[in-house]
């Protein structure tokens, strides 16, 4: 499991590695074609805050080589705000005074039928807060199939489940699973997830393990910027996306770095990432590895995506509701957090275009799954 491999990682001793790179190291890594760990701790690490133009450019390069000049669109669904959890940061801590919900099996549909009405998605992020008990596979599982008929890729971010609970999902309709870290600083952890399945660090990080033992097609994953070091943090995410294309190579993966933005909570960021730290974190992720899909959401502002667009994205959301039932049930009312792109999905797409790039909407097809 991979949090054994983790576990030979010194957290402050990796920090110091990024830190001391120098432009010679940063130099040194543009001129490979495939990139080792080191590496990327040069690309991530301020030596090379200079060296933005050329790693954009080979950027732009390596994308259009494998991805063309496309983005993949897709839209969140959420269904449920309930959860067991007592994150910090997070909107839906279950200590948060919020009106709490999970869809019924004809509010899920009505909200498919409001997403078909928003624009021809066919990619699917369907989103759950972490209850087990009141919203657990069984829910998960109707509300794939509910949503199965009117999209053709389902994946979901919600708890981490056991290999067989994967495993059932896939023949349910699930492609693809979308896991957020939050941070791989263990020592930490607790101090932002202290109660809940979510404070237990093994078993959330061993997640994506599973993921691949149950043969998931596509695996997503993610840090929280804003927690911690987040050179340090991406750089241990970095690692694991190594460590897990070795082991399970027939899979897809993505790769998600979230800046914080305002919750119901109202926990404050820790570190603050520049446009530009973002820029090359994106840009050193594309150098490191060729074939992962770079995922913005509506977090980013619309300008910063347009421009991320044409320089190593891959895939966005559009048009997203963060509140379960927000597209008709109940909107605008119980969101998890604030979005800074609200551009009609339309309006997205035509801005891909005017960048040269084509909003492609259906890249899986369920006869796939047979």
């Amino acid at each position: 499991m991979f949090s054994e491999e983790l576990a030979r990682y010194d957290w402050e001793e990796t920090t110091q590695r990024i830190l001391s790179k120098t432009a010679a190291d940063v130099e040194r890594a543009l001129g490979k074609p495939r990139l080792a760990l080191d590496d990327f701790m040069a690309l991530v690490s301020p030596a090379a805050a200079p060296y933005l133009e050329p790693m954009a450019q080979l950027s732009r390069r390596y994308t259009q080589e494998r991805f063309g000049k496309t983005i993949s669109m897709y839209i969140p669904m959420y269904i449920t705000n309930s959860c067991t959890n007592s994150c910090v940061y997070c909107g839906f801590n279950r200590h948060n005074a919020i009106p709490r919900v999970i869809l019924t099996p004809e509010q899920i549909e009505a909200e498919c039928r409001a997403i078909r009405e928003l624009g021809p998605f066919e990619n699917l992020l369907l989103v759950t807060g972490e209850n087990p008990r009141a919203a657990g596979v069984d829910y998960i599982e109707r509300a794939l199939r509910i949503c199965r008929p009117y999209f053709s890729n389902l994946t979901i971010e919600v708890m981490p489940l056991a290999a067989e609970e994967y495993g059932r999902l896939t023949e349910s309709g699930l492609n693809g699973v979308v896991c957020f870290q939050e941070t791989y600083n263990r020592a930490r952890y607790n101090v932002y997830h202290p109660a809940g399945m979510k404070s237990k660090f093994e078993w959330r990080v061993d997640g994506f393990d599973r993921m691949g033992q149950a043969g998931v097609h596509k695996i997503g994953m993610g840090v929280l910027i804003g927690l911690e070091d987040w050179r340090t943090d991406v750089t241990m995410m970095a690692l694991h996306l190594q460590y897990l294309r070795k082991r399970y190579w027939k899979t897809r993966y993505s790769v998600n770095f979230p800046r914080m933005r305002p919750s119901e909570g109202g926990f404050q960021p820790n570190v603050v990432m520049s446009d530009r730290e973002l820029a090359q974190l994106t840009f050193a992720f594309r150098l490191f590895d060729h074939d992962v899909d770079l995922s913005f959401s509506t977090r980013e502002r619309a300008d910063f995506r347009n421009r991320i667009a044409t320089l190593g994205a891959t895939s966005m959301s559009a048009g997203s509701k963060t509140d379960p039932g927000g597209y008709r049930t109940y909107p605008q009312s119980l969101e998890q957090f604030s979005v800074s792109d609200e551009r009609t999905p339309a309006q997205v797409a035509a801005d891909i275009r005017r960048e040269g790039y084509e909003a492609v909407w259906k890249d899986w097809d369920e006869i796939f799954d047979r």
